[in-house]
């Protein structure tokens, strides 16, 4: 069989309108002669009946003492109402389909409920259906243990769904489907000019979604890279191809894509920035720092480590929490609050001289300050103002000339 992944998301199954659509993509592609697997989230955002947020508000009201194992139960209804209602429209169009859950689909993962970890997939069974002619519905962000007990597999679970069961049945494509028609350079909320991508790499894709362009998982990218699964993030609402994700040259050729120094821009918002100095006469500053951030469950990013101190920066949100335990261990610190970090991410710049060059010309021209910088292969990193982070946006594209 030629199977596809087909994964929607909770405002592709929302509304009567969004779901005709995702009728419309299951016939298609049945009539191209593939084998359908769709992966379904839950209906809806925060507020909406069924939504995994109102979950979890419905827990809070009453007594908000659930243990892990129970709520998990309780967050995968949400999945198993929208593959319900979806295997009664496509029957209702002459379609026939199964619902299955994700621990009938052979998803066994671990028990660390929440968060659960994908330790093996057994298909037989969405084989055996698929191979009945049926369109197999299986509900995302969740699995079982070996024992039976369903389990979540935290934020973005439905992409990581989608893309473990592209690998275990070796699909020939993951499609995943937003609201959006692709990825794009780029914010078009902030950057006007932003454009949709024809072509990503799995490390871009990666590097994007970890850095504020909330299109796909990256747990479920780093699936399909080891897999060796091409993507798609294409609309629900249009029939475009949307955004391929692939390290295939053969698929590049094919689409007469050629590599760019800079694929795109991201941006985090809501970061802090903490300067510790080190104190004469200790030499474990920077081990002391780390480890009381650690301790007390703290994230850090953009770490600088010099023999003069530390810098780095957590969420506006634990900031206070953070320089309070520093106090408490004996430090000095200064804390920055309301920066973000801005990334230019693309696969073709790394051992290309000039590109922090521009970068850093582009943000003078503005009169923005770089606080802090860093860089990985396909990242650069830098740390600005809050308050400036819409220019710098808009100017790194403009420079990078990613509207052509």
């Amino acid at each position: 069989m030629r199977i596809l992944i087909q994964k929607f998301g909770g405002t592709s199954l929302s509304t009567d309108h969004a779901r005709e659509h995702v009728i419309h993509h299951i016939s298609r592609e049945r009539s191209n002669g593939l084998a359908v697997v769709v992966v379904v989230s839950a209906m809806g955002r925060k507020g909406d009946p069924y939504a995994t947020d109102t979950l979890l508000q419905l827990i809070r009201n009453n007594g908000d003492k659930l243990p892990m194992r129970e709520r998990d139960m309780l967050l995968g209804c949400g999945e198993i109402i929208s593959a319900a209602a979806l295997c009664s429209l496509l029957i209702a169009s002459g379609i026939p389909s199964v619902v299955l859950t994700g621990g009938q689909a052979g998803i066994i993962t671990d028990e660390q409920y929440g968060q659960a970890r994908i330790k093996q997939i057994h298909p037989d069974k969405v084989l055996g259906h698929l191979g009945a002619g049926k369109v197999v519905i299986v509900t995302g962000f969740q699995g079982s243990t070996a024992q039976g007990d369903t389990t979540t597999l935290g934020r973005g679970g439905s992409d990581t769904s989608a893309t473990a069961l592209g690998a275990a049945l070796r699909a020939e494509m993951v499609d995943i489907y937003t609201d959006v028609n692709g990825i794009l350079t780029a914010d078009p909320r902030i950057v006007e000019e932003a454009k949709p991508l024809s072509v990503v790499s799995y490390a871009e894709i990666c590097n994007m979604a970890r850095q504020g362009a909330k299109v796909i998982h990256p747990r479920a990218v780093e699936i399909a890279q080891q897999a060796r699964i091409p993507l798609r993030v294409r609309s629900t609402f249009s029939n475009e191809t949307g955004t391929l994700v692939t390290d295939s040259a053969e698929l590049k050729a094919e689409l007469n894509v050629k590599d760019r120094h800079v694929t795109g821009i991201a941006h985090v918002s809501g970061i802090t920035q903490i300067t510790v100095k080190a104190i004469e006469g200790r030499n474990d500053v920077q081990l002391q720092v780390f480890q009381s951030m650690a301790k007390h469950h703290i994230s850090v990013d953009f770490i600088n480590v010099t023999p003069s101190g530390a810098i780095y920066t957590v969420y506006d949100h634990d900031a206070e929490r953070a320089v309070n335990v520093l106090k408490d261990g004996g430090f000095a610190p200064s804390a920055i609050n309301g920066c973000a970090k801005v990334s230019v991410i693309g696969g073709g710049m790394n051992g290309e001289p000039g590109v922090m060059a521009r970068i850093v010309e582009a943000l003078t021209e503005q009169g923005i300050s770089i606080m802090q910088s860093a860089d990985s292969n396909t990242t650069i990193w830098v740390l600005v103002r809050e308050a400036d982070m819409a220019e710098a946006l808009r100017s790194l594209h403009a420079k990078f000339e990613l509207h052509r």
